[in-house]
C-alpha cells in the first residue's frame, strides 16, 4: 500500500491528495493525533466526529455520536489516548480513542461550550463557554479544579445561559504548562496563570474568535471576524523545578495512579493541580 502522504515533487506540491467526504453539514473543526499516527478527527454540525485514518487512504474507522446539536471544537489528549469535544449543549464529552468508547461527559457550564484544549502534559483540560467562563478540569476524574471569570461579580445561571456580552470564544494552554488564553466578546484577551484566579495580563482585542500560541509560548496568535489575526509577545515566566518534575509525572500518570503513590499529601495535592 502506497504512503501517506506520497512523496512528491515540487511541481506536485498543491496538489489534492485526498477528499473526505461523508458528513452531512458544516465541518467546524478537525484535529490530528498527536502521536504521528495520521489519525484525523472532523467536528460537524451535523452533531457527530468522524475519525478518518489518512494511511489508509482516508478510511473513515468510526463514527462517535453522543452530540444533541452541533459539534464546535475538538482537541486530543497529548498521548493521542484522549478526545475532547464540545458544542451546542452544556456538556463536555471525552472520548475513549483506544476503544472508540465515550469516558464521562463532563458537567458544569451553563451556556454552549465552544472551545477546548489540553495541557501540554495532559493532566488538565480547559473548556470555553458563552456562560463568561473558562474552566480548567482534571479530565481523568471530571473535577473542576479552577474556575477563570470573564464578569464581576459571577453571573447567575440564568443570566450566564443568556446574551450577557461576555461569551468566551477561544482558549489556548500555553507549551510551558502555567498559562491560558482566552478571547470574550468584551473586546478583550485575557492571559491566565493556572495558579491564580485573575489575568496576569490584558491586551484590548474587538471581534476576537479563535487563538493559538506558538510552539516556544513567546507568541499568542489570535484570529478575528473581520478577516485579521494580531500577536502578542506573552507572560514570560521561567517554570519552577518543581513545576517541570510535575509534568514529567504527569504525561505519564493519571490522577488516580498519583493519588496511590506513598508521598505526603501536600506533595499529592500539588502532583494533582490543587494547590
Amino acid at each position: 500500500m502506497a504512503s501517506f502522504p506520497p512523496r512528491v515533487n515540487e511541481k506536485e506540491i498543491g496538489k489534492l491528495l485526498l477528499n473526505l467526504v461523508d458528513h452531512t453539514e458544516v465541518v467546524r473543526d478537525l484535529t490530528f493525533a498527536p502521536d504521528g499516527s495520521l489519525i484525523l478527527v472532523s467536528a460537524s454540525r451535523d452533531k457527530t466526529l468522524r475519525v478518518w485514518d489518512l494511511k489508509d487512504d482516508g478510511n473513515m474507522m468510526k463514527v462517535l455520536r453522543g452530540h444533541q446539536n452541533w459539534v464546535y471544537s475538538c482537541a486530543f489528549s497529548p498521548d493521542s489516548s484522549m478526545l475532547c469535544s464540545v458544542g451546542a449543549s452544556k456538556a463536555v464529552f471525552l472520548w475513549n480513542m483506544d476503544k472508540y468508547t465515550m469516558i464521562r461527559k463532563l458537567e458544569g457550564h451553563h451556556h454552549d461550550v465552544v472551545a477546548c484544549d489540553f495541557s501540554p502534559d495532559g493532566a488538565l483540560l480547559a473548556t470555553a463557554s458563552y456562560d463568561t467562563r473558562v474552566y480548567i478540569w482534571d479530565p481523568h476524574n471530571g473535577d473542576i479544579l479552577m474556575e477563570f471569570g470573564h464578569l464581576f461579580p459571577p453571573p447567575t445561571p440564568i443570566f450566564a445561559g443568556g446574551a450577557n456580552d461576555r461569551w468566551v470564544r477561544s482558549v489556548s494552554f500555553s507549551h510551558d504548562g502555567l498559562h491560558i488564553a482566552s478571547l470574550a466578546d468584551d473586546k478583550m484577551v485575557r492571559f491566565w496563570r493556572i495558579d491564580e484566579d485573575y489575568p496576569v495580563q490584558v491586551a484590548p482585542l474587538s471581534n476576537g474568535l479563535c487563538c493559538a500560541f506558538s510552539t516556544d509560548g513567546s507568541v499568542l496568535a489570535a484570529g478575528t471576524h473581520d478577516g485579521s489575526v494580531y500577536f502578542w509577545a506573552t507572560p514570560r515566566q521561567v517554570p519552577s523545578l518543581q513545576h517541570l518534575c510535575r509534568m514529567s509525572i504527569r504525561r505519564v500518570m493519571p490522577t488516580q495512579e498519583v493519588q496511590e503513590l506513598p508521598v505526603p499529601s501536600k506533595l499529592l495535592e500539588f502532583l494533582s493541580y490543587r494547590i
